[in-house]
């Protein structure tokens, strides 16, 4: 009788399916990588250049393709170049005239210059004129008594107020005395008095005439002892009989009386600036 074969149990199916699928994974794996590869159609680049001076005549053989007929530079022919210009000789060739600036190139820093220096001009043209027209009247001005006199009394004013030197910080007028006031204008009426009363008695000749009159001012210095410092005409009368006449009457008036102690303390010389005035009517009169 025929005897069945046993049959597998679970135990064994297990191995045998996991040694089968090995197998197959190394048989697949031997496939593919021992399978050549189909080749790929490759298709080949083409060169193409750009032609900026194209040619007229084509090459016998080209190497690229181009918009234009152009020879390659390792071609024995040599590239089409551009005619060369020859310079017209110089005796058919017009002569080269320099361009000319424009008006605003060339004037533009000039006329700066020229408005600077015009400038400076004008100044100089108006100082020049300022000081024409100040010493010109100067100039063409005759000179007068009257206008000597008045620039003797400027300058007589001029010399009484300013600043005295260290020597003549002991001299001053009769105004400029600060702390003793009262006694210098009482010590310059007295001498008044008696330069009046010699005058009066002395009275000069040039003086005499019918219906004269003239005057003068005169500064007197008086030392501390009361003797004559200085005699100065700060406005002359215009008649120089009379101006010398006026100092002549001081000489005999004097010697003066001493300056008081007061006055002493406070200066060694003091001047004193009165006006003369001659007349046939009244006589001299100081004032």
């Amino acid at each position: 009788m025929f005897v069945p074969a046993a049959t597998l149990s679970n135990k064994d199916t297990l191995p045998i399916a996991l040694a089968v699928a090995v197998i197959v994974h190394i048989i697949l794996i031997a496939v593919m990588s021992f399978t050549p590869r189909p080749t790929e159609n490759i298709n080949k680049s083409i060169d193409i250049t750009l032609i900026n001076t194209p040619t007229k005549k084509a090459p016998e053989k080209a190497d690229f393709l181009a918009q234009e007929n152009q020879l390659a530079a390792n071609d024995g022919t040599k590239k089409p170049e551009p005619p060369a210009q020859n310079p017209p000789s110089q005796e058919h060739s017009p002569e080269i005239k320099p361009v000319k600036k424009t008006v605003s190139e060339e004037s533009t820093p000039k006329a700066a210059q020229k408005i600077m220096t015009q400038t400076k001009a004008e100044k100089k043209v108006i100082k020049a004129s300022k000081r024409a027209a100040v010493s010109q009247p100067e100039q063409h001005k005759e000179l007068t008594a009257e206008s000597l006199q008045q620039q003797l009394a400027q300058l007589g004013t001029e010399i009484r107020h300013s600043q005295p030197s260290a020597e003549q910080a002991r001299i001053k007028f009769v105004d400029t005395v600060s702390a003793h006031k009262y006694v210098a204008a009482q010590y310059m009426k007295d001498w008044e008095s008696k330069v009046e009363r010699t005058g009066n008695l002395n009275y000069p000749e040039a003086a005499t005439k019918k219906n004269f009159s003239g005057a003068l001012t005169m500064d007197v210095g008086i030392n501390a002892d009361g003797s004559i410092y200085s005699i100065r005409i700060s406005k002359s009368s215009g008649i120089p009989e009379l101006d010398e006449a006026a100092k002549e009457i001081v000489r005999m008036s004097a010697p003066f009386a001493a300056l008081p102690l007061d006055l002493r303390k406070e200066l060694d010389v003091l001047v004193i600036t009165r006006v003369w005035k001659f007349s046939d009517e009244s006589g001299l009169i100081t004032r």
